[in-house]
């Protein structure tokens, strides 16, 4: 850092970024749940991706399991925002269990509109990465009529049965550039390709990827907080990169942080995913300006004002 000393150093701080309404809504069900029910509540699979999140939850009273079996018959349960297989309800109601949905309301617009466009006989191309728990629960909706397409690379192995009865569908947390990318190498082999109603890739996530496309030309090295698990995270730090900046690293918290990384830069960009809460960016804000970069200018690319209603199961009081 030494040769740096002569420059302003500084920071740009993304915005929006961190909490969406999705995540912020199925922390909440959590929460209300351990009140309501008391200890253990418990929750399958990672409500969200952000192991600092599940930390604080479980010292609340959550357990968190793989999979419904897991859980002792009349318990209470909370399904993850991700979003579930109906073969999962099924099974929760199977065991007696007092199930609590915190699926986002935007993940449950796409299996919908999997739901119908399988009633009418279409072939779906599900737009996402192999095992996320979202791919999963929207293939287990349809899963005679879905085919995953992994990136533009995927759509030359696509087959249908009729190229005049296929539409695409998306996970919600993709990289926004390459869901265009995929969906035009997909319109090139399947000309009458069917668009959804809406885009399917979530507000925050555009909007985080936009913000982050702001900060990036200007910054020498882009740090992202967020969980190697948390696919919108991942999908920031290749969106800085493809943006500009000149370096761009994932970190849990500041204790990731290596101070190398900042050797030859003056200006760093900070951001998080839409599953990481606040303090986690102001523990790297303050791990940064103790290396010297303490001015900090935020930079708004969107206005963001976006509200979700709590599951259903949680939004009338307890008789």
């Amino acid at each position: 850092m030494e040769d740096m000393s002569e420059t302003h150093r500084r920071v740009l701080l993304a915005k929006p970024r961190g909490y969406c309404a999705g995540v912020d809504r199925a922390v909440q069900a959590v929460e209300i749940a351990l009140g309501r029910f008391g200890a253990p509540v418990y929750v399958r699979k990672q409500i969200v991706h952000n192991k600092h999140v599940v930390s604080e939850l479980e010292k609340l009273g959550a357990i968190f399991v793989e999979e419904t079996d897991e859980v002792p018959e009349g318990s209470v349960i909370v399904f993850s925002a991700h979003g579930i297989a109906p073969q999962v309800r099924e099974e929760a109601a199977r065991r007696r269990l007092t199930a609590i949905d915190a699926t986002c309301p935007l993940v449950t617009k796409v299996h919908n509109e999997a739901k119908r466009f399988a009633a009418t006989d279409h072939d779906i191309l599900l737009i996402g990465h192999e095992g996320h728990e979202e791919v999963v629960g929207t293939t287990g909706e349809a899963p005679a009529r879905i085919q995953l397409v992994d990136g533009p690379g995927g759509a030359g192995d696509v087959e249908v049965r009729d190229p005049a009865k296929v539409v695409w569908l998306s996970q919600t947390t993709l990289s926004v550039d390459e869901t265009v990318q995929t969906v035009a190498a997909l319109r090139e082999k399947f000309p009458q390709l069917i668009d959804p109603p809406s885009d399917d890739i979530c507000y925050a996530t555009q909007n985080r990827q936009t913000a982050v496309k702001a900060i990036a030309p200007l910054s020498d090295v882009v740090i992202v907080v967020g969980s190697p698990n948390s696919s919108n995270s991942v999908r920031l730090v290749e969106v800085a990169k493809d943006a500009g900046a000149r370096a761009a690293y994932l970190v849990d918290d500041a204790g990731e942080i290596d101070q190398a990384w900042f050797r030859e830069a003056a200006t760093i960009g900070v951001t998080s995913g839409a599953s990481v809460p606040e303090e986690l960016v102001a523990g790297v804000l303050g791990k940064l300006a103790a290396l010297g970069f303490a001015d900090v200018e935020e930079i708004e690319a969107v206005k963001e004002r976006m509200s979700f209603q709590l599951p259903r199961e949680l939004r009338t009081p307890r008789p």
